[in-house]
C-alpha cells in the first residue's frame, strides 16, 4: 500500500471517528458501568490518567468483540512484550507513556525491536505480524490501540 493510501486512509478513519464520537459518548452510562465497560459517556468526558492506567487492560469506548469502533489503552509493565501474533482488522496504536517496542515477524526476538516513544503513533494492518511492548529495565508503558471490531488475534510464534 503507497503512503498516500495510507495516509488517505488514517485520515479517513480518523474524520470517522470524530463524528461518530458523539454518538458512542451518549450510549454509556458511568454509574452502571463496572471497570470491564467503558470508562467515558455524555456525563463523564474526562479521563484521569490514573484510572486508565491501573489495569493492564482498560476499555474506553466501544468492544473490541463486537462490531463498531473500540478504543483500548494496554498497560505493559518493564519486561512485558507479547510475543508474534497478528490481528485480522487494522489497528492504530498511539504511545501514550514511556517508549514501546515494536518488533515484526514470527520469531520473538525483542533485540531487534524499535523503539517508539511517547507521542508515536504506528499504524498495524490487517495481518501484519508483530510483537510489542516494554523491555526489561525499562519503565511502565502505556498504549492506546484504535480500530473496528470485532477483532480476532491469532498467535503465530515460530520457536
Amino acid at each position: 500500500m503507497s503512503p498516500m493510501m495510507t495516509t488517505t486512509r488514517l485520515a479517513s478513519f480518523a474524520a470517522g471517528f470524530l463524528i461518530a464520537l458523539p454518538a458512542l459518548a451518549a450510549t454509556q452510562d458511568p454509574t452502571q458501568a463496572p471497570r470491564n465497560k467503558p470508562l467515558l459517556s455524555a456525563e463523564h468526558k474526562r479521563l484521569q490518567p490514573e484510572e486508565a492506567y491501573s489495569d493492564t487492560n482498560v476499555t474506553l469506548f466501544g468492544d473490541p468483540n463486537k462490531p463498531g469502533m473500540y478504543i483500548v489503552r494496554n498497560h505493559f509493565k518493564p519486561g512485558q512484550m507479547s510475543h508474534p501474533h497478528f490481528h485480522d482488522q487494522d489497528r492504530y496504536v498511539t504511545v501514550i507513556k514511556g517508549t514501546w517496542w515494536t518488533g515484526e515477524g514470527d520469531t520473538f526476538a525483542p533485540e531487534t525491536a524499535v523503539p517508539i516513544k511517547a507521542g508515536g503513533v504506528m499504524f498495524h494492518p490487517a495481518g501484519y505480524h508483530h510483537y510489542d511492548g516494554s523491555k526489561p529495565g525499562t519503565e511502565d508503558v502505556i498504549v492506546q490501540i484504535m480500530g473496528m471490531g470485532p477483532v480476532k488475534t491469532t498467535q503465530t510464534e515460530v520457536k
